[in-house]
């Protein structure tokens, strides 16, 4: 199914809050991608045109090689770039003077020139890059490859095409083949390759042809790792234990959540949210309004029929965002800044000119006259009606569809986000009170349904208003300061338990919900490099970790879990904990695959109730393989069991256990969170049964699934962790 809040919130309006939410439908800043490849391929044209010399769009080579005979790259071919021409979904993004006029591409590399081939980012893990080549023999050993992801990205190797890389082919051509792990260890998104001089040569064309990218050897990536491993010397010795005389607790099936996306990965739940989604129109069946996220404009989504009855059809519950800012999108088509209505603007929709974004051409905001341009009024008894229309479709299957109602989405950023309805920055009040409303409607409708909120975006909504923020941010906090300087969420929940509890009253809140996204900078995007693959996960610690400072303008220790459970138990015990939204970034790189299977595990082992990622991973991503870790191991429906076992960790090895009722299965999950070391890991089973068997299987960069070794009888778990690796051991006892 394809989501319905497709704009990922790409403009949270917050101090230091990133603006890294890539869309999944056309936003702004692809329109700026769009822009910026323009602006590049002018530029590149122009500085081509400087140095033209107009004997190469004529003349012969000086040294015309003779062409092999129909002879093609010697492996499987998975992707063509180039083979007598660019093919399907490939780019000419220019650079130095060239021709590509049918046959092979002739490049003049003088003056350090280079070519720029360009593809829509591409997340598929090859086997090589293959191409053939002919240049002039005085030119020696002159070429580099890299791949790149994005105009500024130097995150991956620059490769020296050299002796070892190339075969002698007839007529004086070689064939060049670059293995993938070389070219992209990371493995990570690319959307360019690129060939340049790397030294001074001539301005005598050079011949470039056939350039593919190879199929993935499913053996490879392990064997690679093994092989890095081995390189770096001895394995660390890492001491875990698994402490099976430990009551544990039962791991909530509703942690292995996602916010949207299809089915490929195996998730237990499913959120209908997003920005979109506070202006979801559920009487019309298919229309919102995207927000900020792209010229305040309405547009079409599913009808939620199809979100609820997908996920009963594949088992997994169903958290529904209902709207309470006041206002829902009226038709599929109007926008929130029309031209014709306040004028020129700053920016307007490239495809759709009559929508604007709000902005004056000076940089001041509009203000917004009537909602009415684009939404109708939509109070708690439309939402009451929503609900009461799904309980009947319910009655009548016989089956329940939606177990959590989330009250909105994010209330601190509407006066951002949705201004166009809602401009003014909400406050205490006016947030107690529209829960209050909304959630009494809902629960007037399904009355043994969960209620969740205030599903806040981050840090500072935790603990003040969007009035304080807007009134000058955290120091000067007169809305905090007029409830009596108590954060947001506590005086929230104190105020909720005290309605709750009131003779009379519905409960309107089960769960307490929010967001979190780590705010150190470049964790949260696609960035691979070593340094931020690191703090990435490091950053998983503000988690958890009482110790932990959280490394970006925090600078505070967050404790999210932990701090979440005191506020409840100290304000209105007994509600449940959900992470509505959660993404550490770099999801196609193992370090974000890493970080999902780090959060998965902590979410059981500190005992959280609900957690839904952000968007959802990408299919075969490393962070897709974090979920089947959990999920479906073997590929046969093998999961982390239903309760948590406490287990003991070394420094860089994390490790999560679970067994079932019975206290004769267990599931271990082992995260290896070095980059270049292996880890010997002795894995100390106290209190446990003795072995009957065990099966491991691992996860590496490159790979596209777990793989598994051979099952082993009895003896103890004495296991290789390859470096950043993913691996689960499935045990048995007698």
């Amino acid at each position: 199914m394809i989501y319905h809040g497709l704009t990922m919130q790409a403009a949270r309006q917050t101090p230091k809050k990133l603006d890294a939410r890539r869309a999944r439908r056309g936003s702004p800043q692809r329109g700026g991608a769009r822009r910026a490849r323009f602006v590049l391929t002018l530029a590149c044209t122009v500085a081509a045109s400087l140095c033209l010399d107009c004997r190469k769009l004529t003349a012969e080579p000086s040294a015309r090689p003779s062409e092999p005979s129909a002879r093609r790259v010697s492996s499987a071919v998975a992707e063509t770039i180039y083979d007598g021409g660019l093919k399907s979904g490939w780019q000419d993004w220019g650079w130095g003077t060239h021709e590509l006029k049918g046959g092979a591409a002739r490049l003049d590399l003088s003056k350090f020139g280079g070519w720029i081939l360009h593809h829509d980012s591409l997340t598929t893990r090859y086997g090589s890059l293959m191409f053939r080549m002919f240049a002039p023999s005085a030119y020696g050993e002159f070429l580099q490859v890299r791949l790149a992801n994005g105009n500024d990205d130097k995150s991956l190797p620059l490769i020296d095409v050299g002796a070892k890389y190339a075969r002698k082919q007839p007529g004086g051509w070689l064939e060049i083949s670059i293995p993938w792990a070389e070219l992209n260890p990371s493995y990570s998104a690319f959307d360019r390759v690129t060939f340049n001089a790397k030294t001074s040569v001539g301005s005598d064309w050079v011949l470039i042809d056939t350039i593919v990218l190879t199929g993935l050897d499913a053996k490879a990536p392990l064997a690679a790792a093994a092989a890095s491993a081995a390189s770096a010397g001895p394995a660390a010795r890492a001491q875990l234990v698994v402490d099976c005389r430990s009551t544990g607790h039962p791991i909530s099936p509703y942690i292995y959540g996602v916010a949207g996306g299809g089915t490929d990965v195996p998730a237990s739940a499913r959120r209908w949210g997003g920005n979109p989604m506070t202006r979801y129109n559920w009487q019309l069946g298919n229309a919102y309004n995207v927000g900020k996220d792209w010229y305040f404009e309405n547009g079409k989504t599913d009808d939620y029929h199809v979100f609820l009855s997908d996920n009963l059809k594949h088992r997994a519950v169903s958290a529904l965002t209902v709207p309470m800012i006041g206002w829902v999108a009226k038709d599929t088509s109007s926008v929130g800044f029309p031209v014709s209505v306040y004028g020129p603007q700053r920016a307007h929709d490239p495809h759709k000119p009559e929508a604007g974004d709000g902005v004056k051409p000076d940089g001041s905001a509009i203000r917004p006259k009537s909602p009415t341009l684009t939404s109708v009024a939509a109070p708690p008894e439309m939402m009451q009606k929503w609900v009461e229309a799904i309980s009947a479709q319910d009655q009548k299957a016989q089956t329940r569809s939606v177990r959590l109602y989330i009250l909105d989405n994010e209330p601190s950023l509407w006066n951002a986000n949705h201004r166009d309805v809602h401009p003014d920055p909400v406050t205490y009040d006016e947030l107690l009170d529209r829960t209050i409303r909304y959630g009494t409607a809902i629960r007037r409708a399904d009355p043994q349904g969960l209620i969740a909120g205030p599903a806040e975006w981050g840090w500072t909504s935790y603990f003040y208003s969007a009035a304080d923020q807007a009134a000058g941010g955290t120091t000067l906090r007169p809305d905090r300061r007029s409830h009596g300087d108590t954060p947001l969420i506590p005086w929230y929940l104190q105020k909720l338990r005290d309605h709750d509890r009131a003779p009379g009253a519905s409960r309107v809140l089960d769960v307490l919900d929010v967001h979190y996204y780590p705010q150190a900078n470049g964790v949260y995007g696609t960035n691979s490099d070593p340094a931020t693959a690191a703090l990435r996960l490091r950053s998983t610690r503000s988690l958890w970790d009482p110790t932990y400072k959280d490394e970006s303008w925090i600078n505070d220790t967050v404790r999210l879990i932990p701090r979440l459970k005191d506020w409840v138990q100290q304000n209105y015990p007994g509600l449940a904990i959900s992470i509505g939204e959660y993404n550490f970034g770099g999801e196609q790189h193992i370090s974000g695959g890493l970080a999902v299977a780090e959060a998965l595990g902590r979410f059981g082992s500190e005992g959280i109730d609900y957690a839904f990622y952000w968007f959802s991973p990408p299919k075969d991503s490393p962070a897709a393989v974090a979920f089947r870790a959990y999920r479906d191991f073997d590929g046969k429906g093998g999961q982390f069991l239903n309760r948590s076992v406490d287990t003991r960790m070394t420094p860089g090895v994390s490790l999560f256990a679970s067994r079932d009722d019975s206290g004769k299965h267990l599931v271990l999950v082992a995260l290896n969170l070095d980059p270049t070391s292996a880890a010997r890991a002795k894995i100390s089973l106290d209190g446990c049964a003795e072995i009957a068997k065990h099966r491991k299987f691992s996860y590496v960069a490159g790979a596209q699934s777990l793989a598994a070794e051979a099952e082993k009888s009895g003896a103890a778990l004495d296991e290789t962790l390859a470096p950043y690796s993913i691996n689960v051991i499935d045990v048995w006892l007698k």
